[in-house]
Formats: C-alpha cells, structure tokens, sequence
C-alpha cells in the first residue's frame, strides 16, 4: 500500500491545491518500510488525482481540499482522510493505527495530554480561515446546498483589519456548500445566492468558530514534555494528544518549571465579517 500526504517542511500542507510535494509512503504489513518526497510538478488540483493514480497511491492524507479534488481523487481510486494537521510521519503512523479518522476539511482536537511538540509557521489551513470549521454543522437548506460552489471572500474583524481574502490569492474557494466543510455562517450565506451575487455578512462567534473554551487552556511540566524547554510565550507549536494526533496550540506563558498552552482556534470568540461573491456553481 502506498500512502501520500501534502508535504511542507516536515508537515502536512494544508491547501492540497497548491502543494507542492507529497511525501509518499511504501507501506507492508502495516507498518512503513520506505518514504520519498516527490514534486508535484506545479500541477493544479484537478492534475494532481491524476499525479497520485499514476504513482500507484492508494491513500491521500491532507489538510483542506475542495470538492472537485475530492471528486477527481474518488475517479482515481484514491482514498481521501482530510483535516490533518501536524508532523507527517506521525500523522501517517496515527493513520496506520486506526487513530487519524478523515474529517473532511475539518479536524475537532482533543488535547488532554500532549506528548510532544514542534513548531510551526503561523498561517490559516483551507485556503484561509474561513475554510475547515470546526464542529457540528446546523442543517439549512438552499438551491447550493450539495453543490461545488466557487467563491471568492475577504474576511474583516470588526475593527476593518482584514485576515484573509481570496482575491489577493488570486484563486477563488472550493467547497461543498453544507457539507461542514465552511463554519456555519459562511455556509448559510452561500445556500441560496446566485451565481455573481455579492453579500456582506456578519458572523457571531457561534456562526463562526465559537466561543473560546477555557478547558483548552491547559499548563504541563516543562520536564514532561520534550522540546518545550526551547519554546518562548507567542510561538505557534503542535503538540500530539493520548491519541497520537497532531494539534496545534499557542504558548501563552512560561515560567521556570512549567509552560501554558492555548489549543482554541485563533479565531475563537471573535465576531467576523465577509464580503462573498459567488463565482460558479457546479
């Protein structure tokens, strides 16, 4: 069995339309015997299934992927798990062992005991982060609803400082509009408009990723967990749960034996703003 996973530096590349390389595994008896990372030759999303068929790839693991990916990998005969995150030789070892169950585009943490960490650069999964909610879907219904939508958005705080937009990468976003691959709010707004249509919308945090959790907030001993004696407060890091799942979470505070993390999502608790124009349908 051969297993690939959207590789960048050391971690799972969370937009599979734009990796740039996989790292491929060559699996037996269940367990790794060989790995290699391959470029994906700058193709786009809908050459990619293709480049993974052609490799003999049975199982793709990534972060965020559109609903036309997931379409041309299941004519190709390649397995999808979606909304991981972390180190990509844990991520495939949790996969081998049953723990890494695919979420689509989405990935719900549990982090009650963390065993290891590494660092990662700052930056939104899915294309940006209206993309890969997390959490339960409110059923709604629409003339998109099921349907691959197109869209592109600009994300605001309140304040006007923009987080995201898909115009300044030139590229709109994919997704299945109800499919929980959205947070709630930008799903229901997309429902029912009409190809060209333009809306602005206002998202309370339980439209958008919910109310901050104070249980995520948690504070380990230092000598407990390997690597952390080299992290300092603000830095982004992932940490891997009882499960062997990746998460990630923010350094909040660090004193002489013991170090505070923060796993809520960054947006947690923040009312958010988007102008969405629907692109296509399809």
């Amino acid at each position: 069995m051969k297993i690939a996973v959207t590789y960048d530096n050391g971690n799972v590349f969370q937009h599979f339309g734009k990796t740039e390389f996989f790292k491929v595994y060559e699996v037996e008896d269940n367990k790794v015997v060989s790995s290699e990372v391959i470029g994906s030759n700058g193709s786009g999303h809908g050459a990619l299934a293709g480049l993974l068929a052609g490799q003999s790839v049975d199982v793709l693991i990534c972060g965020g992927i559109g609903g036309g990916a997931q379409s041309a990998l299941a004519e190709a005969g390649v397995e999808l798990c979606a909304g991981a995150q972390g180190n990509v030789d844990q991520v495939v070892e949790a996969y081998l062992k049953g723990e890494l169950v695919s979420t689509g585009a989405n990935c719900d943490h549990h982090h009650e005991e963390g065993h290891s960490c590494g660092e990662h650069e700052d930056g939104h999964s899915c294309g940006g982060s209206c993309g890969g909610g997390c959490g339960s879907q409110t059923a709604f219904s629409g003339r998109n609803v099921g349907k691959v939508c197109r869209t592109h958005y600009r994300g605001t705080f309140n304040d006007g400082t923009q987080f995201d937009s898909s115009y300044d990468r030139g590229e709109p976003l994919e997704f299945i509009c109800g499919a929980g691959q959205m947070i709630q709010g930008f799903d229901a707004a997309v429902a029912d408009m009409e190809v060209g249509q333009i809306v602005d919308v206002h998202l309370m945090p339980e439209e958008a990723y919910g109310a901050a959790d104070p249980n995520a907030v948690f504070t380990v001993e230092i000598a407990q967990l390997p690597g952390s004696e080299n992290l300092e407060a603000g830095q982004q890091v992932y940490l891997t749960n009882q499960f062997g799942q990746p998460f990630p979470a923010k350094v909040t505070a660090k004193e002489e034996t013991t170090i505070t993390f923060d796993a809520n999502h960054e947006m947690a608790g923040k009312e958010l703003n988007f102008r969405i124009e629907l692109v296509e349908v399809k």
